[in-house]
């Protein structure tokens, strides 16, 4: 909603007006870019009146009867581009918009070039937008895409890290959080766990929002802004999880289907790269081999197979893309007999979307067919998508990754041996192999003797392995107070229901023999706990060290005594050193 605001100048677009929109073009940085690709298409963004949209730092044209909005970070370089761009008189009219907030110094710098270059009456608006973070889903945000090595977990846990490197990774973290608070128009109660990473931002955000507050007649939370939002009445809780509280689960192999695409693909702002694999179709003779193709796919909200299964364990995923191809192939021949009917021949879906634009003379039947199409090119999409994990589970045997990973952790016996699963020169690549003995280290009440650590380390680099992660979750784990009460994962283990259906052998896409169909049982993993307790007001010892910050309370510092003794209705997580898919999707079975 801020974005399309943004693109219509900054009023709120009204809806039925006539006419065409505004033509204008639209200027972004690497940033911006980042922030609007996983939520305007560029259909959307054509539908809202942008005929072009370019980098700030390519080499652009003068188009000098259009307006441009530019949407950037203020940073040093691309201030400076920005004056050029006013002194070469690139545009009609200017309307900046800065991602995070300007300051006073850089904004007068555009003041003096717009002056120099006698173009401030071109500049029409200066806004700080505050959007600088990145939505992926209607209830999922990441702090950034372009540097998130500067705020990521080893950036924040590295040893020889100086108080000044920390500073600036926590002011950017609280940066991004500040925006997301001020775009939702909430004004969080915020608690954290003491002596960590997330208590340093927990203060810096919470004085941050405090001094927002006391500036009354520049405060971004004022009336009009705090009803919009969809806490109109109730303010949320912002529980601030430091990553170090749970090492294992970032480690864990994956088995719902997002965090699978996730783990085992190349899949970055909700868009995954595959290389398409060119063993299937026979080539004719004598030709040269094909080069392997690279496609990418996005894996949106408007993606109804997507919503409704990334959180759905693998193998039934699998069956689902079938049913849908098989359900489609009975319609495969409605589509052929109406493209037949409209003279379409092949593949030409330009002509059908050009007919679907006048579909009132056409009759009810053909209007069918761009909604077939479509769902014909989600089920290839999930196809694809679906085959190349497969592929990756069973050449890595990430079934019995999984499902060795749920046992450890959750304190089952296990069925065969650590060294075995480590040895055997079949199972995974040495990354998996290290990651499965981490976790079983992380997780052990005692750590294993010398002896046998000797033993899995020999094995380890006999598997390729590097010790380096070891010797830092050895160091670690004796620094962590923790280490006294291991973290509990529950005492459930996946249930196997026996191999894949009858359906999904016989005559299925997906060779999913010998693959474990292993349903996950619920059980709350510690960053989706701790969130139990905290919104649901439950004693524990766990949380109840846990600080509150209210920043509208007027005197500050920390009372552990939560004012509110109430339940919470709703609740942001937000994980200091990164949170992944699978405590994603918990929380959201937790919710349901």
């Amino acid at each position: 909603v801020a974005l399309k605001r943004m693109l219509n100048f900054n009023v709120p677009p009204v809806k039925n007006s006539t006419g065409e929109p505004v033509w204008k073009v639209l200027i972004y940085d690497r940033f911006g870019q980042d922030i609007i690709s996983p939520l305007l298409s560029v259909k959307e963004l054509r539908d809202m009146g942008i005929t072009l949209h370019l980098l700030l730092h390519s080499d652009r044209d003068a188009i000098p009867d259009v307006p441009a909005i530019y949407f950037v970070m203020p940073t040093e370089e691309n201030i400076d581009r920005m004056c050029q761009d006013l002194r070469n008189q690139l545009y009609e009219s200017y309307y900046l918009n800065f991602i995070s907030a300007i300051s006073r110094s850089k904004l007068e710098d555009i003041a003096n070039a717009a002056i120099g270059a006698n173009a401030v009456t071109q500049v029409a608006k200066v806004f700080d937008q505050y959007l600088n973070f990145i939505t992926l889903e209607d209830d999922m945000f990441v702090l950034c895409n372009q540097n998130k090595e500067l705020v990521s977990y080893r950036a924040i846990n590295r040893p020889d890290i100086t108080d000044t490197e920390m500073e600036t990774i926590m002011d950017t973290i609280v940066d991004s959080l500040f925006c997301f608070f001020v775009t939702l128009g909430a004004i969080p109660i915020i608690r954290c766990s003491r002596g960590t990473a997330a208590e340093m931002v927990a203060v810096k955000l919470d004085k941050k929002l405090r001094e927002n507050l006391r500036d009354a007649r520049n405060s971004l939370f004022t009336s009009d802004t705090l009803g919009a939002g969809q806490f109109s009445f109730q303010r949320p809780l912002l529980l601030l999880v430091d990553r170090n509280i749970d090492l294992a689960t970032p480690l864990h192999h994956t088995w719902t289907y997002q965090a699978l695409v996730h783990d085992v693909l190349d899949f970055h702002l909700n868009r995954v790269n595959l290389e398409e694999s060119t063993g299937m179709e026979s080539s004719p003779a004598g030709a040269r081999p094909k080069k392997k193709n690279k496609k990418s796919y996005d894996l949106t909200t408007s993606d109804k197979f997507w919503q409704k299964h990334k959180g759905s364990p693998f193998p039934e995923v699998a069956e689902s893309v079938q049913q849908e191809l098989e359900s489609y192939r009975a319609q495969e021949d409605e589509v052929k007999r109406l493209k037949s009917i409209m003279g379409i021949e092949g593949e030409d879906e330009g002509a059908i979307s050009m007919l679907s634009d006048n579909t009132a003379k056409l009759t009810s039947a053909v209007s069918s067919l761009p909604e077939l199409l479509e769902k014909k090119r989600l089920i290839d999409l999930h196809t694809n998508v679906a085959t190349a994990v497969l592929e990756h589970i069973k050449s890595r045997k990430l079934d019995v990754y999984f499902e060795y990973e749920e046992k450890i952790m959750s304190k089952s016996t296990l069925d065969k041996s650590l060294l075995d699963m480590i040895s055997d020169p079949d199972a995974g690549t040495p990354e998996d192999k290290m990651r499965l003995f981490l976790i079983y280290y992380i997780s052990s009440t005692q750590a294993p003797s010398e002896v046998d650590l000797e033993q899995y380390k020999k094995a380890l680099m006999d598997a390729g392995c590097s010790l380096a992660p070891l010797s830092y979750i050895k160091q670690w784990k004796a620094f962590t107070k923790m280490a006294s009460a291991p973290t509990s994962y529950g005492n459930t283990t996946p249930k196997p229901l026996g191999l894949f259906s009858r359906v999904m052998n016989t005559g299925s896409q997906f060779v999913m023999e010998g693959v474990k169909n292993l349903v996950l049982k619920q059980q709350n993993l510690p960053v989706t706990r701790i969130l139990d307790y905290l919104m649901e007001m439950k004693s524990n010892p766990e949380t109840d060290d846990y600080r509150y910050f209210d920043p509208k309370m007027l005197r500050g510092g920390d009372s552990s005594v939560p004012r509110n003794k109430n339940p919470f209705q709703e609740a942001i997580v937000f994980v200091v050193g990164g949170g992944n898919y699978i405590e994603y999707q918990n929380l959201i079975d937790y919710i349901k």
